[in-house]
């Protein structure tokens, strides 16, 4: 038996560092220190702490990828708001997904950068099934996790590795 294992892959370290400079629409990044806490980085895939410098940054996954890849998006290629540190930091420390507690939206894209379809998941228990269905047509080559209150992206789930066979 193959199982297989999906990893959230937060935004690469030297997009990061471009995204702290200037962001995917342009604008100079402008860090402030974050009073409430409890915002969602893109960065290591936590909620912020009451005190840690962060921005608001605007960021397109899908061109991103699709620069890695040559794919061609096209209209499918958008941008959206995401919290990222202001400065480098260690990133992710675990292998959990995270943001699974909630209202998602798991949105799935061929090779070529279309999309081809969305699920909404609610809550942690349901989200491996909903990922295990989303990979089982083999035209996804990713998934983008969003948040269904105002649509953010979260991060990026590409096809997992096997993990055993018997």
């Amino acid at each position: 038996m193959t199982t297989t294992r999906y990893t959230a892959r937060p935004i690469a370290p030297q997009v990061l560092k471009e995204l702290r400079v200037t962001d995917d629409a342009g604008r100079p990044t402008a860090p402030f220190p974050d009073t409430e806490g409890d915002a969602p980085l893109r960065c290591c895939l936590r909620r912020s702490d009451p005190g840690e410098r962060i921005a608001l940054v605007s960021y397109a996954p899908l061109r991103r990828w699709a620069a890695e890849t040559g794919a061609t998006p096209g209209a499918y290629d958008e941008q959206g708001p995401v919290f990222i540190h202001a400065e480098e930091c260690a990133g992710p420390d675990t292998e959990v997904l995270p943001f699974t507690g909630s209202h998602r939206t798991l949105r799935r894209y061929s090779a070529e950068g279309h999309i081809l379809g969305g699920r909404l998941v609610e809550g942690t228990a349901a989200f491996p099934q909903a990922l295990r269905e989303a990979f089982d047509d083999p035209a996804v080559e990713l998934v983008h996790v969003r948040a269904v209150e105002y649509g953010c992206f979260l991060y990026e789930v590409r096809r997992g590795l096997e993990e055993g066979r018997d």
